[in-house]
C-alpha cells in the first residue's frame, strides 16, 4: 500500500513529549508511578481521545486504546473469532535513558493509526495502541512489570511488595497515585482480546547501522536475568582499623565487578553490575554491608547460567547471599507472524529487511512467553547506544518506522 504522509503527526507528537522528565544530564527520567509518569499517561489518554479511540486499563494499569468501528463491541469481534491486534510499547525510562527507548513505539503507533485513518482502512478486526507501564524497572527492580503481572509471569503479591530505592513499597506508591493495590493481578478479559502483538522499537545496538537499512524485524531475545549480592561486613573507623583486623565488605563487591566481566567474557555472554547500594556510606567509614545488582545475558541459556553460578561460588567466599530477582529464558517471537510482517515489508524492493535477534528485554517478549503471538520491528539507532543520553534515531528513519508499521498493521486488519 502507499504509506499516507503522517510526518507531522509524528513530529507533532515526538516535540510534545521531549520536555517531560528530561533532566540535566539530558537524558530522562520517567520512573513508574511518580508525577512523570502521571502527566506521559495523562498525554498518551489525551492522544487516544483526539482520535476517538475507547481507553480502557488493565489490571496493572497498562493503558489499551482501541479501534473498533464494526458491528458490536470488541469483544463481540473477539467472541465471533475477529481476535485483536495490538501495538505499542512503553513510555518509562531508566534513570537518565535515552528519548527513544519505548516512546518511539507508543508515537510511531498512534501515527499509524493516522496512517490509517487517511488511508480510509477498514478495519476487519480490533486495533489497540497500549502503553505498557514499568517496563524498564528502574523504580522498582523489576523489568517489564507490567506485562508480566497480567501474563502472570509476576505475582500481585510480590509486585505489590517490591520497594523503590526510598523503601516505598509499589502498593503504596499505588496508592499514592490513587489506585487501587486490590486490583492488582492476572488479567485474562485483556489477553482474550490480543490475536497479536507487535512492537516497534529503536534498535538498542548496531546491528542496522552495520547493514545500512532502516527497518528490521526480530527472530529473539536473549535469555537474561537479574541478581542481588548481599556482602556483609563490620563497619569501623577508615583510619584507626588495621587492614588485617578489617571485615570489609566492598571487597566482596569489587570482586564481583571484576568477575563479572572476566566470567562473561570466557562464556560469550555479558554481564554488568551497574547499581550499588553500600552501609553506611560514609567516606571515612568501612563499609558494613554492601549490596550489588548483576545483569546477564547472552545467545546461549546454559551459558548465562554457568556465569551467574561461577560468580555465586566466588561470593560465597566473601560469606555472600545471592537472591535471583528476575530471569526470562529464550524467547522467540511468532515465526508466522515475524515472516508474514517481513514478506509484507519485502514488497518494497528498495527496502532489504534483515531479522535480528536483541540481547533487549521488551514486553512483546513477555507477550509471546504467554502465548500472545508477538513480533518486533527495529528502527536503527545511528550510534548504536541505548539507556543513555546519546541514544538516537534520525527523523527519516523514525518516519520509515512509521511506514513500516503501517504497513505491517494493513496487512494484519484488513480483509
Amino acid at each position: 500500500m502507499t504509506v499516507p504522509d503522517v510526518t507531522a503527526s509524528f513530529d507533532s507528537m515526538w516535540a510534545e513529549l521531549g520536555p517531560v522528565g528530561r533532566v540535566s544530564s539530558g537524558g530522562y527520567r520517567r520512573f513508574a508511578w511518580t508525577r512523570e509518569d502521571h502527566t506521559l499517561r495523562e498525554w498518551f489518554a489525551a492522544e487516544c481521545a483526539r482520535r476517538g479511540l475507547d481507553l480502557v486499563e488493565d489490571r496493572m494499569g497498562n493503558q489499551w486504546a482501541w479501534w473498533w468501528d464494526g458491528p458490536g463491541s470488541v469483544d463481540d469481534a473477539v467472541a465471533a473469532g475477529n481476535s485483536g491486534v495490538a501495538i505499542g510499547s512503553h513510555l518509562d525510562s531508566v534513570p537518565d535513558g535515552g528519548a527513544y527507548d519505548g516512546p518511539l513505539g507508543v508515537v510511531s503507533s498512534l501515527a499509524a493509526v493516522d496512517a490509517l485513518r487517511a488511508a480510509g482502512v477498514t478495519l476487519s478486526r480490533p486495533l489497540a495502541v497500549v502503553n505498557f507501564v514499568d517496563e524498564e524497572g528502574a523504580r522498582f527492580g523489576v523489568a517489564c512489570a507490567g506485562s508480566r503481572v497480567i501474563t502472570g509471569a509476576m505475582t500481585p503479591e510480590r509486585a505489590l511488595g517490591l520497594t523503590d530505592a526510598d523503601g516505598v513499597r509499589m502498593a503504596d506508591a499505588l496508592v499514592s497515585a490513587g489506585r487501587d493495590p486490590q486490583a492488582v493481578g492476572r488479567d485474562e478479559e485483556t489477553l482474550g482480546r490480543v490475536g497479536a502483538f507487535v512492537e516497534l522499537h529503536v534498535e538498542q545496538g548496531r546491528g542496522l547501522v552495520d547493514l545500512e537499512v532502516p527497518v528490521a524485524v526480530a527472530s529473539d531475545i536473549w535469555p537474561h536475568g537479574r541478581w542481588r549480592f548481599d556482602f556483609p561486613g563490620e563497619a569501623n573507623h577508615a583510619g584507626t582499623t588495621r587492614l588485617e583486623d578489617r571485615r570489609d565488605a566492598m571487597l566482596g563487591y569489587a570482586d564481583l565487578v571484576l568477575g563479572a566481566r572476566k566470567t562473561a567474557q570466557l562464556r560469550g555472554c555479558v554481564a554488568t553490575v551497574g547499581k550499588v547500594s553500600v552501609t553506611p556510606g560514609g567516606v571515612n567509614a568501612i563499609p558494613s554491608h554492601v549490596t550489588g545488582w548483576l545483569d546477564s545475558r547472552g545467545p546461549d541459556e546454559a551459558e548465562v547460567r554457568a556465569t551467574v553460578e561461577e560468580l555465586r561460588e566466588r561470593a560465597a567466599d566473601f560469606g555472600a547471599t545471592v537472591t535471583e530477582e528476575s530471569w526470562t529464558g529464550t524467547t522467540r517471537f511468532d515465526q508466522p507472524l515475524s515472516d508474514r510482517l517481513r514478506g509484507v515489508l519485502g514488497r518494497d524492493d528498495a527496502l532489504s529487511v534483515p531479522v535480528l535477534g536483541t540481547g533487549a528485554g521488551h514486553d512483546a517478549g513477555i507477550l509471546a512467553s504467554a502465548g500472545v503471538p508477538s513480533a518486533m520491528l527495529f528502527v536503527r539507532n545511528p550510534t548504536g547506544v541505548s539507556h543513555s543520553p546519546e541514544e538516537h534515531a534520525e527523523r527519516d528513519d523514525c518516519h520509515a518506522g512509521v511506514a513500516a508499521l503501517t504497513a505491517c498493521v494493513t496487512d494484519l486488519v484488513t480483509p
